[in-house]
């Protein structure tokens, strides 16, 4: 299948015409507009250097809050006071410490200052949201990612203490089945989320998760 150029306009070609992969275009911008746009769609960017590429893989890796798992051995953290909870208190520090934390197995980041800059904005504009998690007022953890209507599209996350990224994740999934949160999209595979719960579910299935629950026409 052809790959489709973005250019100035607001559109993306249907998802189905994606590649295998799950590449659909290529080019655009990172405006507020089109980033939107993007995730109700069920598309997102992942790139190392420009231009822009832009996905939406088949099948999608998700998790329903009502399915988290939380295994025997995490559930003494959740109940001591070892870590602090907050949410939109240092998205700035996270996403940043997301982009610079070294990770096995993984040369480079995708969070380019392109992709910082475009997604701290988002938050400014109530957009996209953080969890942090803290220890001795040191932010030792945390996620981001965007929240349209009842579904939370995780980006990135990161640890700098053991299980700290873990208690960020249950914490939040916690919280947002609370606001009424359906689905939560964790976009590809990794065998991290599978074990707290996260599924493949087809990508058919997944648009219409996203038509009920983000509100669109």
């Amino acid at each position: 299948m052809p790959l489709f150029a973005l250019d100035k306009n607001l559109v993306f070609p249907p998802v189905h015409l994606a590649e295998p992969d799950g590449l659909l275009a290529i080019g655009g911008d990172l405006s507020p507009e089109r980033l939107l746009l993007a995730y109700r769609s069920g598309i997102f960017p992942w790139y190392e250097e420009s231009p822009v590429l832009w996905w939406c893989p088949d099948p999608r890796f998700v998790l329903f809050p009502e399915e988290l798992k939380i295994s025997k051995s995490i559930r003494p953290l959740l109940n001591r006071d070892e870590f602090a909870f907050t949410i939109n208190k240092a998205f700035a520090q996270v996403i940043n410490a997301c982009k610079v934390t070294e990770r096995p197995g993984q040369e480079s980041t995708w969070i380019t200052n392109e992709v910082e800059k475009a997604y701290i904005k988002l938050h400014q504009l109530g957009h996209a949201h953080s969890a942090e998690v803290w220890k001795n007022n040191e932010l030792v953890g945390g996620l981001y990612g965007i929240r349209i209507g009842k579904v939370f599209f995780g980006e990135s996350m990161f640890s700098k203490l053991s299980n700290a990224s873990r208690f960020a994740f249950i914490r939040y999934v916690q919280q947002l089945q609370k606001e009424g949160v359906e689905l939560i999209d964790c976009q590809v595979h990794t065998e991290y989320l599978e074990s707290m719960g996260a599924r493949m579910i087809d990508r058919s299935v997944f648009s219409g998760l996203l038509e009920k629950l983000t509100g669109i026409s």
